[in-house]
């Protein structure tokens, strides 16, 4: 099973001699995920994974099945056509089956950073390392992953194709008495992972959460970080973007509406990564869906675009349940020739500071955690602050503030008015600790007009 790139191919044939006239689709994908874990400024954890999936699509007499297998052997994928074919006679009828992918081209995606792909356990944790010694002697923990993925696709419909891509990143906290402050980074290429500086972001943040008091509840102006944006633009993206909840009518999108603040734009680029196609074999694209506040893109795969009377947008991914979902967006900072500021302050970088000087009296908030969804179609949210909250009293960050509980409605937190401000510059950070399927978003900070909280975290 080494020769991947042929490996779907072959295997439509074995399926079309098992069920002739049949439309057959194989994606098969193999991921090398690497995560080295360390708490108490130690590494304690490496882990690798190398994994082999294939996925079995296949459509007959108006019935459709599917199934995926580890790939190991011929007798692996002998016994996944099989069980498909077996799947196939008995489904239910298919009405809404949008056919194959024609045949195209990949999208034009990122090339591939080999030192990435081949990053060693010594490769990252030089990485951490750094950031241990950037902490000065503050209790850290975190984790820096790799994951470096090939895949190639192939159908009775003539598609053909194949691609590669890296993604890296690190996520840590450094600790000093029960306060902890957070730095977390997903760049193009491990050599751009600077654990020293990164490490010395978050010791400062933990020093400057010393001595915390707690605020009572209410609405307050917020500026959130950009690892807190990201939870607010990765539940939109997730919960209201995807083409399954526009045509299903759980999303508030209205496509032509201006329906968020003229300061914000909105992409999703898995190009960006090195992800050319998905799951069928779609090409994929870089893809508007907010355009200066005005809702102009939707996600789609083949069927909810069928069901659309549109064209697929090349979004439905390898964990297919969750339909066509944006996983590498782009929110655009307020000045797209900026670059990334250098850590300095004590609590956050220069893009950060100005956008706290316009704010009379209000929260900075670094992280959010443990959000969950209380009513998606307007994308109301219940969860928690963490790792460095400070209160901004006429410009300036004067105390730091204990954890609040919320609840908001993320569809209103961007509405029109609503956005007081947009961080010049934008940060790349990384998505779950484990999947292979990880997102990637890159976010400015923002500066909103008003944050329901709700409580303290103790209640």
């Amino acid at each position: 099973m080494s020769d991947q790139g042929r490996l779907p191919d072959q295997t439509v044939e074995q399926a079309l001699a098992v069920l002739p006239g049949a439309e057959v689709s194989v994606q098969v994908d193999r991921h090398r995920l690497a995560l080295t874990r360390f708490a108490n400024s130690v590494i304690h954890q490496n882990v690798a994974e190398d994994a082999t999936t294939m996925r079995l699509v296949v459509h007959l007499d108006g019935r459709t099945a599917s199934g995926s297998t580890s790939v190991v052997t011929s007798d692996d994928v002998r016994s996944l056509v099989d069980r498909v074919a077996d799947a196939v006679r008995v489904a239910p009828s298919d009405p809404s089956w949008p056919g194959l992918a024609p045949v195209a081209e990949a999208g034009s995606a990122a090339g591939v950073d080999l030192a990435t792909a081949g990053a060693t356990p010594a490769d990252r944790a030089e990485v951490v390392r750094g950031f241990v010694d950037g902490a000065e002697g503050l209790e850290t923990a975190g984790y820096c992953r790799t994951n470096h993925w090939t895949g190639a696709f192939a159908s009775s419909a003539g598609q053909s194709v194949s691609g590669e891509a890296v993604e890296c990143g690190l996520s840590g906290i450094a600790r000093l008495d029960g306060a902890d402050g957070l730095a977390r980074y997903a760049p193009s290429s491990i050599a751009e992972l600077d654990g020293l500086a990164l490490g010395r972001r978050a010791a400062a943040k933990a020093r400057a959460s010393q001595d915390a008091v707690e605020l009572p509840p209410g609405r307050y102006e917020v500026v959130l970080e950009p690892s807190a944006v990201f939870d607010l633009i990765g539940n939109l993206g997730g919960n209201s973007f995807g083409g399954r909840a526009v045509n299903e009518r759980r999303s508030f999108l209205e496509l032509g509406a201006d329906q968020f603040d003229p300061s914000i734009t909105l992409v999703d680029d898995p190009l960006v990564v090195g992800l050319g196609y998905d799951a069928e074999g779609t090409p994929r694209m870089r893809l508007p869906l907010v355009d200066g506040g005005r809702t102009v893109g939707v996600t789609h795969d083949r069927r909810t675009a069928a069901e659309a009377g549109t064209t697929s947008t090349g979004h439905l991914g390898m964990d297919v349940h969750y339909g066509p979902i944006a996983r590498h967006l782009e929110l655009a900072g307020s000045d797209p020739e900026a670059v990334a500021a250098e850590v300095e302050g004590p609590a956050c970088d220069s893009s950060v500071g100005a956008l706290v000087a316009g704010v009379e009296r209000g929260i900075l908030v670094s992280d959010f955690w443990y959000t969950r969804v209380l009513d998606p179609r307007s994308v109301a949210m219940t969860g928690l602050t963490r790792n460095g909250v400070w209160l901004i009293e006429n410009g300036e960050i004067t105390t730091p503030v204990k954890n609040f509980r919320f609840t908001q409605a993320y569809a209103d937190a961007l509405a029109p008015g609503h956005v007081l401000g947009v961080g010049a510059t934008t940060t790349a950070v990384p998505g779950d600790t484990y999947t292979t399927t990880s997102p990637r978003f890159t976010c400015p900070a923002l500066h909103l007009k008003s944050w329901n909280f709700t409580g303290g975290a103790s209640g």
